[in-house]
């Protein structure tokens, strides 16, 4: 989802400039801050900025979000300098795989595809045979023939959620997002006594518990999509607390609620606008991923985006 760049500050001035001149583009994920957002050339989910990250011309890509995502960037296009402003922006879900923890488990269930999540490490995703997002999991599950076994990395929830949707048998790993695991049913009906009416739109790395009870349940540009969509002029939204700002970017006639006051990322919340000028004016933080491992990890991302 392309913004106009509508901060005016001479921070913000400043960082058009040094992107022009070092040719740069800038990719921001949902969760990000409104400033890093008012300043970006691309807004959007995981799925589209990998998209983005496949297909952009520029040289260099200054990637907003956490160092999953830039990884990911520096796996689909290794000729370009991707930057990542804050590098120590992780992703708790992302922590709970690892490399030698996948093949391990690979082992132990012979012949099975290996589906892992984009909320990933470089090193987990070369022990995929596919990655997928919370946008596309069910079409890539669906792409796998019905005769083998599924191990599903790293949401349980999300992993928990395709099974139900697809009829599929999975072995899950046992990760979860600690932001979207965090809400809860309860939760849901309180948001509902508060705003009557409102359709409720849940992530499906949410819990079970919460999926079942929602009337919709997407990516965040699904989230989006819906929202423009519905004739509903009020929702309670069950994500990360950076959504509320872009949905009220595209709809600014319609209202917005948190379904519960801790859904807040930390690490979606480290870059700030003076690191990005700072990276875009050194040339750093760059992500560099062992060519072995990203040549590994490309076939798997590649893959994924054949499909869906």
């Amino acid at each position: 989802m392309p913004l106009e760049n509508r901060a005016e500050t001479g921070q913000a001035q400043e960082i058009r400039r040094l992107k022009e001149k070092c040719g740069a583009i800038i990719l921001a994920h949902y969760y990000q801050p409104p400033e890093i957002k008012e300043i970006a050339d691309f807004v959007g989910d995981s799925l589209q900025l990998a998209r983005q990250a496949a297909a952009v011309d520029a040289k260099v890509i200054a990637f907003c979000g956490v160092y999953f995502m830039a990884e990911s960037a520096k796996i689909l296009s290794p000729e370009k300098t991707v930057l990542l402003p804050e590098k120590n922006a992780g992703c708790y879900l992302a922590d709970q795989a690892t490399g030698e923890g996948v093949r391990a488990r690979k082992e132990q269930i012979p012949g099975c595809v290996v589906i892992t999540y984009v909320n990933s490490s470089a090193a987990v995703k070369a022990e995929s045979d596919i990655v997928c997002t919370s946008a596309n999991a069910i079409q890539v599950v669906e792409s796998v023939p019905e005769d083998k076994p599924i191990l599903f990395v790293p949401d349980r929830n999300l992993g928990h959620y395709v099974a139900q949707q697809t009829g599929r048998q999975f072995h899950l790993w046992d990760g979860c997002c600690n932001v979207h695991d965090q809400l809860t049913a309860a939760d849901i009906s309180t948001a509902r006594d508060a705003h009557p009416g409102a359709p409720v739109m849940v992530h499906p790395e949410c819990r079970s518990e919460v999926i079942e009870i929602a009337d919709h349940v997407s990516s965040t540009g699904g989230m989006l999509k819906f929202a423009k969509e519905s004739h509903d002029t009020s929702f309670i939204i069950g994500t990360e607390e950076g959504m509320l700002y872009s949905l009220k970017q595209a709809c600014p006639d319609k209202f917005f609620y948190p379904a519960a006051a801790q859904l807040h990322c930390p690490d979606m919340k480290l870059t700030t606008l003076e690191k990005v000028e700072k990276a875009l004016l050194q040339m750093e933080p760059q992500i560099e991923v062992d060519p072995t491992v990203a040549a590994k990890a490309q076939v798997a991302l590649r893959r994924m985006l054949e499909i869906a």
